[in-house]
């Protein structure tokens, strides 16, 4: 660890006096994240100098404006409380010096940004206004009175009539280091975007926007154009600092260095665009200062590679290429010191064009030039058997870093190398007792069963894979049972219980592969093939019945009250199959119109008796018209083969009630009860009214007068008026049946 002594006192004469108004501000950058619906965050990361700022201007909050891109429009002004106060840490907390303090201030809240305002194809922006800076800024002028505009654009929410979702990068990791005076100084800006967008870096001058020395905190932010700080002479947007090599970013990795040239506090600006699908969509800003002092000497360390095998030359990065052969010394040697006394070195590996995890190197770390420490440290990084470039030239960075202030030097040797692994040759399959013939022949019912045999030339360990082409075994029930498996050797059983699954195709193609991993990659044997035939044929069973006549789809049976009917069905397969004979109709509808089934089901054969008393209870009522046949029920029969493919027959029988037959219905309409003359005629009847039928049924008849007075009334079908009591003269008479019909008519009574 180096003396910094002259650092301490160099930070001491630079930041020893402040002016007692609030000069504090160290930087900041604003944040917006996409929570879910039409919901955000936004964030206003500040930061704080916690050793010479004023404690009186750290704030409980920060005003955020936002405002339409294109118009200036304020939409809306958002407080945003502090919700995190926490110390910025040094990249290397042994090279802190006390009068370099840092705190991340973070103030955030929740905010809406519903469709209906915010779709301004121009997009929007956000920003927050705060005074001031340090005031020993060496490269900007009067930096007491200079702010800061925080500032942030956004997208809008819709685009082309479609939800756009967007989240600003999280970038610009804190910074709390110092840089050396004529050293080069090296910080990681680099950030991460949760959309998956492009990132592009660039160097902008510090907003200084509205806020100043007499209104550090404007009640609102102000709206572009924002005033710049102004730089000092000879400095400028792409020369920010006096520096032997400029301060730069990385445009695509935010990597940030410099070399200074003048010992100071600097500020300076970054910008961060977001790109997608190569449209920019959205910006983060942020600057911040650098503080640059005299730190004691430093030397880099040194690194040499040696290759494989002993003796060997060191490796001369750009003109060597390594080759890393199997069965011979697979070691890289790294030899690193430092001219330093008492330096700490660590080694790092860093794969260049490559993801492979690297095997750990014998040393990791050391001390040199202590008693009883070496001078130079080694250490090796054996690659495994099975590491292998596949052909490729690998680029892998060896680097070697001390643990000087402010920031560690490095030494670094890419090798470029090529490795093997060891031969290898696939494994194979093939068929344990082959058939004579394929391919194998095979119908329901059947199990298909076949061996195979799997064997790796290398002693591999192997496992055997079952596929169809076209199809799933394990969808028609088939299986690769293991028999054996050990020392590159593994058999299996190809196990098919042929069952209805497998009708619907005639041809299977089974597919065995014998695979093996050596040095955890696949090899495949060439695919084995196992064809199977399946063979299914299904002819249709034969229902005969009694039912007349059998000839034709629906046969009709008629029968009057009372009637009893019965019928025998006879079923035959062929195909030997399970028979089934049964009837459509629900048992208890059967039962109730006065019907029952019984069926005696076997192999091949099939049998039943059909029965039924014709009563009031089989019609259905809807039926009860004056049709000379009532409808009962249509009742389906059917005959099944229980096999893969069924192939159904059905017997559809009518039954009816027939109707008692009804003489012409001729109303008498004169009758003449004189007793005491001729005594002929002397009754009214209706003995031709239609004759009672289930739920059809002489309710009553009704006579009436003339004037509509009810002279008669009687509920027998068999009533017989004698007109006594009644003037001669016309009458009319209401018959009505239970069934709602009603006949009408009039009658004479005579003198």
């Amino acid at each position: 660890m180096r003396s910094i002594f002259y650092s301490v006192l160099w930070a001491l004469l630079l930041l020893a006096a402040l002016p007692a108004r609030a000069t504090h501000i160290v930087g900041g950058e604003l944040g917006l994240q996409y929570l879910s619906g039409d919901s955000y965050r936004l964030t206003l990361t500040l930061y704080f100098d916690a050793r010479n700022g004023n404690p009186g201007a750290l704030d409980p909050d920060a005003t955020a404006g936002i405002f339409e891109k294109g118009t200036n429009r304020r939409l809306r002004n958002l407080t945003l409380p502090l919700t995190q106060n926490t110390f910025v840490p040094y990249t290397n907390v042994a090279c802190a010096i006390g009068d370099l303090s840092t705190r991340q201030l973070v103030y955030a809240a929740g905010i809406d940004l519903p469709a209906n305002l915010y779709n301004n194809p121009q997009g929007y922006y956000v920003a927050v206004e705060r005074c001031c800076r340090n005031n020993n800024i060496n490269n900007i002028t009067n930096p007491g009175n200079a702010g800061q505009a925080y500032y942030l654009e956004f997208p809008p929410v819709t685009r082309n009539g479609q939800v756009f979702r967007d989240s600003s990068p999280r970038i610009f990791p804190p910074l709390s280091d110092y840089a050396c005076l004529g050293e080069l100084f090296y910080f990681d800006f680099g950030g991460t975007d949760s959309d998956g967008d492009s990132l592009v870096y660039d160097m902008v001058t510090p907003l200084n926007g509205h806020a100043s020395a007499a209104d550090p905190r404007p009640a609102q932010p102000g709206a572009v154009p924002y005033s710049l700080v102004s730089w000092e002479a000879g400095l400028s947007t792409q020369n920010q600092m006096p520096a032997f090599d400029p301060l730069r970013i990385n445009s695509r990795t935010g990597r940030l260095t410099v070399r200074p040239s003048n010992a100071g506090l600097f500020v300076f600006g970054v910008r961060c665009a977001e790109y997608r699908r190569g449209v920019k969509i959205g910006e983060v800003r942020r600057d911040f200062q650098l503080l640059v002092i005299r730190c004691s000497s430093n030397q880099t360390p040194r690194m040499t590679v040696q290759a494989p095998g002993s003796g060997q030359p060191a490796y001369v990065p750009g003109r060597d290429t390594m080759h890393i052969l199997p069965g011979t010394d697979r070691c890289l040697r790294m030899r690193f010191t430092d001219p330093d006394p008492s330096s700490q070195l660590t080694l790092e590996l860093r794969p260049v064009n490559f993801t492979a995890t690297l095997p750990a190197p014998s040393v990791r770390s050391g001390t040199v030039h202590v008693p009883g420490q070496p001078d130079t440290l080694v250490s090796t990084l054996c690659f495994p058997e099975c590491f292998s470039s596949k052909g490729r030239v690998l680029l892998l960075d060896v680097i070697v870093a001390d643990n000087g202030c402010s920031l560690p030097r490095r030494d670094t040797v890419r090798v470029a190398f090529t490795a093997q692994a060891p031969p290898n040759d696939p494994p194979q399959v093939s068929l344990i007792a082959p058939p004579t013939t394929f391919p194998l022949a095979a119908r329901v019912g059947d199990v298909v069963r076949q061996d195979v045999l799997g064997l790796d030339p290398d002693n591999d360990a192997v496992t055997l894979e079952l596929t169809g082409r076209g199809f799933s075994p394990a969808a028609v029930g088939a299986q690769l049972i293991v028999l054996t498996n050990a020392n590159g050797r593994s058999t299996a059983r190809l196990s098919w219980p042929v069952d209805c699954r497998a009708v619907g195709r005639t041809l299977y193609e089974f597919e065995v592969t014998c695979v093996a991993n050596p040095c955890q990659e696949r090899q495949e044997s060439t695919k084995l093939l196992i064809p199977v035939q399946v063979n299914y044929q299904n002819a249709a069973p034969v229902l005969t019945t009694t039912f007349p006549p059998d000839s034709i789809p629906i046969a009709v049976v008629r029968l009057p009250l009372g009637g009893v009917y019965s019928a025998n069905l006879s079923g035959t397969d062929a195909d030997n199959d399970n028979l089934r004979l049964a009837v459509e109709d629900n048992e208890a509808d059967l039962a109730a119109a006065g019907m029952s089934f019984q069926a005696t089901n076997g192999v091949g054969k099939a049998s039943g008796v059909f029965r039924w008393v014709a009563s009031c209870g089989s019609i259905n009522p809807d039926s009860l018209d004056l049709r000379p046949y009532a409808y009962a029920r249509t009742v389906t029969f059917t005959l099944r083969d229980e096999t893969c493919v069924a192939a159904p027959q059905r017997r559809m029988v009518r039954f009816e009630v027939i109707r008692p037959a009804a003489p012409e219905f001729v109303p008498y309409n004169i009758f003449t009860p004189n007793k005491d003359t001729d005594n002929k005629n002397e009754f009214f009847a209706l003995p031709s009214l239609p004759p009672d039928f289930c739920g059809q049924r002489f309710s009553s008849i009704t006579i009436f007068s003339r004037w509509g007075n009810e002279v008669y009334r009687s509920q027998d079908r068999d009533f017989r008026w004698d007109g006594a009591h009644v003037a001669p003269g016309v009458y009319y008479y209401l018959v009505k049946y239970t069934d709602g019909r009603t006949f009408k008519g009039n009658v004479t009574v005579a003198p």
